[in-house]
């Protein structure tokens, strides 16, 4: 059994491993750190499996070049989860409860610099055909979800990530 929940303070030693293990390596542990530390973070939620964190998802503002004031926009990264638990529904089930939560707080719209056939299944679509750039030229896997009905008609130009994820080299 799986249950996802908001993180806690106690849980950060697991979502750091969870995502060094993950990835491979400290940089988006190091990420999701910094993100907290400058009190960035919108969402972070976890996968909890007996007691043992093995899935992290984090959700962090975004800002675009050409929006309206009130435009509030979000980044999901990253999402991880332990390599013995891939596979296993539990990424999906993180994305659409961050998901659910980004609507609950009246974010607008989600971007995601991930996987082209992954998140689609949850509403992602090539965000240049929407008018929008990125910082790491990705063009396919550069990807927008709407969260409030026509947004992405008042938006256009660069989406820019906070300064973290420039800082750690993600």
């Amino acid at each position: 059994m799986i249950d996802v929940r908001e993180e806690t303070a106690s849980d950060l030693p697991g979502i750091r491993y969870v995502n060094e293990q993950a990835f491979g390596g400290p940089a988006e542990a190091r990420l999701v750190d910094m993100l907290r530390a400058s009190g960035k973070v919108v969402v972070s939620l976890v996968a909890v499996h007996s007691d043992r964190i093995v899935g992290h998802i984090l959700f962090s503002p975004v800002t675009v070049s050409q929006a309206p004031d009130n435009f509030r926009g979000v980044g999901l990264a990253p999402l991880s989860v332990l390599p013995e638990f891939q596979n296993k529904g539990i990424g999906s089930r993180l994305v659409r409860d961050g998901l659910d939560a980004c609507k609950r707080l009246e974010y607008d719209a989600v971007v995601v610099l991930g996987h082209t056939h992954y998140y689609p299944r949850f509403g992602f679509t090539r965000a240049k055909d929407y008018g929008l750039d990125n910082e790491y030229q990705a063009l396919d896997a550069f990807m927008v979800l709407e969260l409030n009905q026509g947004v992405l008609k008042t938006i256009r130009g660069l989406v820019t990530y906070a300064p973290e994820f420039g800082d750690v080299g993600v």
